[in-house]
């Protein structure tokens, strides 16, 4: 039974990448940016992917009702059900949008390997009117995008069983919470879509946050200033000052105090080389809190792998690489 408690290389080339992507989606970006995202996002303002990614077989697909509910498919060409990318956009839950794929995963490579890849949108700060705690608005988000997309498997020629999930910064804190959270499946709702599972099989992410526990960042990284607007705090001192009345939602909402024995394995990628206890030149993605959460699934058993330039974890280059690494090992329930 899975116990919830609060406690809870490659080359130079890849990690000045990595460097750039991180550096991209640094969430404590000034109010004049953060209200221009905003803004954007409440007048749907379209974005559009990267050369790099090829035309989607399905595009702007509903998952809800809100005009952020929406996801891209694309369908890898298989005689057989195909493994899964999905894949969830950073931005700090404030900005961002699902044609930032290319930042997270390599779509063409992924195709060719015989994987299929949804990227999602969900609802950002700025849509979570009413929802308590604010950040349950995008993780709830995600877990009924990837419901949707199992309530499809058969029509879309997908695996159930061989999903994976892909993000950076707030959408690895967000994959990481699918892949560590108890299944969210309701077998008896009248909702079919509500009945398929959130569970995944693996996840591969750049930059997470695997902490929303704000005495564990400032014990990991002193410096540390990002996470309170998840459970609507203003700043930091009053995220930290007012943690004792949000211990339930850090223990429902916090990756770190999620995973426990049988979770899924992961592999994390940061730019930079840890130092615990010690300031951070990017604290809201730093590799702290890849090596604490490493630990801690150490502790439980689980498989965490934490990729650092200078670390010993350097089997995969990129996310991607990952991906196709786990994804492609058929497990026995796939085989069924």
């Amino acid at each position: 039974m899975r116990k919830k408690g609060l406690l809870f290389f490659a080359s130079f080339s890849f990690f000045s990448l990595l460097a750039v992507t991180v550096t991209v989606h640094a969430q404590n970006a000034g109010p004049k940016k953060k209200a221009n995202a905003s803004r954007q996002a409440k007048a749907g303002k379209q974005a559009t992917y990267d050369d790099s990614v090829p035309a989607p077989t399905l595009a702007g697909v509903r998952y809800g009702k809100h005009e952020r509910h929406i996801l891209d498919f694309w369908q890898a060409s298989s005689d057989e059900p195909t493994p899964l990318v999905f894949v969830i956009h950073g931005g700090g839950w404030s900005g961002g949008s699902k044609e930032r794929l290319h930042r997270f995963a390599d779509t063409a490579a992924l195709l060719e390997s015989g994987i299929s890849v949804v990227a999602i949108n969900y609802r950002l700060m700025a849509h979570t009117d009413g929802v308590v705690p604010p950040v349950k608005a995008p993780l709830h988000d995600a877990a009924r995008a990837l419901q949707f997309v199992r309530s499809n498997a058969s029509e879309w020629n997908i695996d159930k069983v061989r999903i994976g999930a892909a993000g950076g910064s707030a959408g690895a804190c967000s994959s990481l919470w699918l892949a560590y959270h108890d299944d969210l499946a309701n077998p008896k709702s009248d909702d079919l879509v509500a009945r398929e599972s959130t569970r995944l099989q693996c996840a591969a992410v750049m930059g997470p946050q695997t902490t929303l526990d704000p005495q564990q960042m400032k014990e990991w990284t002193p410096n540390s200033r990002y996470g309170g607007h998840a459970f609507g705090k203003k700043n930091f001192a009053q995220f930290l000052a007012e943690r004792e009345s949000i211990l339930p939602w850090i223990a429902e909402f916090s990756p770190y105090a999620l995973v426990s024995d049988g979770d899924p394995p992961t592999c994390l990628f940061f730019n930079a080389a840890p130092a615990i206890g010690k300031d951070q030149k990017d604290p809201t993605h730093t590799a702290n809190f890849g090596v604490k959460l490493q630990e801690r699934c150490v502790e439980l058993g689980v498989d965490c792998k934490v990729v650092y330039p200078g670390g010993s974890d350097a089997t995969y280059r990129t996310p991607t690489d990952y991906l196709i690494a786990t994804l492609k090992k058929r497990s026995k329930d796939s085989q069924n």
